[in-house]
């Protein structure tokens, strides 16, 4: 049995978990008031104080620090391939020099640290900025705009290989469209191990989503751009934020919005048929991305939940390919799944320090 320690810094939480083998057997939200965060002015100033915290966590619940492993999660690094990596002090370098500035970006730190106190391996697995496009697929119809991987590749992953092993398969040997659908939704296309195409769900490519804005009309969000009314820091919020559900019904609350739209209430029915339509239309898309040979459909993420939501999806897809619903984020699971499967021998150790160049 393996004694996996999970961490997972959010905005305003450092969630953590102890797993045996693939078993939580504590967990913590790890919840930060919003003063407390407000102190720092970046991201990693907020180390030293979310370091304690988690050993004060760890202390109160009277778990030593005796680890087989410790895995954190991925940050804003620069373009990698997915799969299990090693913590290393070039992976950290760059954590702490990110272009783009998340508190994520402290989970392999924080890994790297309370590993070393543990005298056990540190681990990081598919971030979100996996990056395994086919070329074709980085295309524009502009010679200086190339389009980018960034997605929730974690979950994505840990879900196909889950799926494959659940019917005795190997990941690396289907052809999977993945539906991770949260506030951001992203809809990659898997082809034998490696995601080959996916819209850029941060930034609100693709599909309509509780708060992403989703592809927009090119002419008419240039025009808003050049109108004088908002500033570009206004126009990439109502993009990955205050757009989708949240723009168009005032709220992203999905359980409450699936409640009114199979009520029939409107605008919701209206609005969420056409966000799922949008969804289903990206699901098409990907499934092309692989010839249309598509071994299954899964959906996932926290609208997975959603009964009504899953089931108009199916209505529009189900002819693809077999729908497979594993609803959940599975952020915390899916970590621990990465570490024991790098402890076990089943998933390669990959040493991070080739980049991906676009």
């Amino acid at each position: 049995m393996k004694k996996i320690f999970v961490i997972n810094p959010g905005c305003t939480s450092t969630k953590v978990a102890v797993y045996e083998d693939e078993h939580a057997v504590w967990t913590s939200d790890g919840l930060h008031p919003q003063e407390e965060v407000d102190k720092y002015a970046t991201e990693m100033e907020q180390y030293e104080y979310r370091k304690n915290f988690i050993l004060k966590l760890l202390e109160e619940a009277g778990i030593p620090l005796e680890f087989d492993a410790v895995i954190g999660r991925g940050g804003l690094l620069k373009p990698l391939h997915g799969g299990v990596y090693a913590i290393n002090e070039q992976m950290k370098q760059d954590l702490i020099n990110a272009k783009h500035k998340h508190v994520c970006n402290l989970g392999s730190i924080l890994a790297d640290d309370i590993a070393q106190m543990c005298h056990c391996p540190a681990y990081m697995a598919d971030p979100v900025v996996v990056d395994e496009f086919m070329t074709r697929a980085r295309y524009t119809g502009l010679p200086f705009m190339k389009r980018e991987s960034i997605f929730h590749a974690l979950n994505a992953k840990a879900a196909s290989r889950r799926y494959a092993r659940s019917i005795g398969r190997k990941y690396e040997e289907m052809n999977l469209v993945v539906a991770h659908l949260g506030g951001g939704i992203c809809v990659s296309a898997h082809h034998e191990g490696k995601v080959i195409d996916v819209n850029n769900a941060l930034n609100g490519e693709g599909p309509i989503a509780p708060e992403r804005a989703g592809t927009l009309p090119a002419d008419q969000l240039v025009r808003l751009c050049f109108s004088g009314k908002h500033t570009q820091a206004e126009i990439m919020k109502m993009l990955a934020g205050n757009g989708g559900c949240q723009a168009l019904l005032g709220m992203k609350d999905m359980k409450e919005i699936s409640r009114r739209a199979e009520a029939g209430e409107e605008p919701f029915h209206e609005v969420l048929e056409a966000m799922l339509y949008t969804v289903s239309k990206q699901i098409g898309a990907m499934a092309v991305a692989l010839w249309g040979k598509a071994d299954a459909i899964i959906l996932t993420g926290g609208i997975a939940y959603s009964k009504y939501c899953v089931e108009e999806i199916k209505k529009q897809v189900d002819f693809l390919a077999p729908v497979i619903v594993m609803p959940g984020e599975g952020e915390m699971e899916s970590l621990a799944f990465n570490a024991l499967g790098a402890l076990n021998g089943e998933l390669p150790v990959h040493e991070y320090k080739v980049t991906i160049q676009q």
